[in-house]
């Protein structure tokens, strides 16, 4: 593994719209960046309210596994996609949360966002994945917020580009109140061996 692959996981339940963030953040990388990405997914069998978790590796290499490996990066949009899908987590990684939704996390790198509240805010809660995907984007290095825009607005379905525009920027400037040098860092070193 190379130090610049970046892992992020994004968890939630069947409709809230995990995979087709996830697929939006693979298309702004890939396309827009011109990075290697790899995304992958899984979901219950029940079409709506069960488990559902995505993955984007992001590398300027080559990636050899697909899968995350150690995230740097975890979106939980309720509890428990936060329970079943932490693992593997980074020591300095970051935990991303609802904070409609998750009340028990599981590191103190944690980053809560009331996303849900926010896309009700703007009408629909349908866009609170989009509002999720501006925070990812203002925490994440490895893709600008202006490519993950010019992502969304080649995915979304016609006449809803200035709802999800408007989500968008909204979680970024959600996640722009948050200083990250502000979290408590873990005291072993990120390639050190934890047990």
């Amino acid at each position: 593994m190379t130090d610049d692959r970046y892992e992020i996981r994004l968890g939630g339940s069947g409709g809230q719209g995990i995979i087709t963030a996830a697929v939006v953040l693979a298309e702004a990388v890939a396309i827009y960046e011109q990075k290697y990405v790899c995304q992958t997914q899984s979901y219950g069998p029940e079409a709506r309210g069960g488990k559902s978790k995505a993955e984007v590796v992001v590398s300027a290499t080559p990636i050899d596994y697909p899968k995350v490996l150690k995230m740097d990066m975890f979106l939980a949009m309720n509890q428990t996609s936060c329970d079943a899908y932490f693992y593997d987590f980074r020591p300095n990684g970051l935990l991303i949360v609802d904070s409609g939704f998750v009340e028990q996390v599981p590191t103190s790198r944690v980053i809560s966002i009331p996303f849900t509240k926010i896309a009700r805010k703007l009408g629909r809660e349908l866009v609170a994945n989009m509002v999720a995907l501006g925070a990812i984007g203002h925490f994440c290095d490895r893709v600008s917020s202006e490519n993950i825009e010019k992502a969304v607005l080649s995915r979304v379905p016609k006449g809803t580009e200035e709802l999800n525009k408007k989500a968008l920027q909204a979680g970024i400037a959600a996640a722009g109140e948050f200083d990250l040098s502000l979290l408590p860092r873990s005291i072993a070193a990120d390639d050190d061996e934890l047990f």
